[in-house]
């Protein structure tokens, strides 16, 4: 049975819970040195699965959580976007916290994609999870989705910048960058 609001459908993508068939696109999306130049490091098949086991069974249990982007009539499987409650949240600045995130393949970038299901995930959000505020951080150094984080309507909070828990001092990626949005501003912005 699908989570409540699930498959969520934009004008070009469809949001839906993990099939097992996605876990070899998956690994093959974060074994990809430039996908993944932000984290900190590529994950091989054993690990990329056990994260999209992860991924598929807390989308069933508690209905939210990053997930599985196709595009309608065509590829079956780009990525991962949506919100998610990061388990580590109590450790963070802004925390307890729900975030909203993405990871597409480099075959689907510069396609507007992130920024479309980043929006339809703030909608899921606010709408059918009852949010008040969704935060998105990344490090420093990703200006990519730094980028999609202003299209969707969110506002840098420097002074909630943070260094990241799970990350040793002085590592490349430690600083990371927090924005956030309200409800009232995401009404707001959809009103227009």
């Amino acid at each position: 049975m699908s989570p409540t609001g699930l498959p969520i459908e934009t004008e070009r993508l469809i949001l839906r819970p993990w099939r097992e068939s996605d876990f070899a696109s998956f690994a093959a999306l974060n074994a990809d040195r430039q996908v993944m130049e932000h984290f900190p490091d590529t994950l091989n098949r054993a690990q990329s699965d056990a994260l999209a086991l992860r991924m598929k069974e807390r989308i069933e249990t508690e209905g939210l959580g990053f997930f599985a982007v196709e595009v309608k009539g065509g590829p079956g499987f780009i990525g991962m976007v949506g919100p998610s409650v990061p388990a580590y949240g109590a450790e963070l600045p802004c925390g307890p916290c729900t975030e909203v995130g993405w990871r597409l393949s480099r075959d689907a970038w510069g396609k507007g994609y992130a920024s479309e299901a980043a929006v339809a995930s703030l909608d899921f959000a606010f709408g059918v999870l009852g949010r008040e505020e969704v935060v998105a951080f990344t490090a420093v150094q990703n200006a990519r989705s730094q980028a999609v984080m202003r299209r969707i309507g969110m506002t840098r909070d420097e002074s909630g910048d943070f260094d990241h828990p799970l990350l040793p001092a002085g590592h490349r990626l430690l600083r990371h960058v927090l924005y956030r949005i309200s409800r009232k501003t995401w009404e707001e912005l959809r009103s227009r």
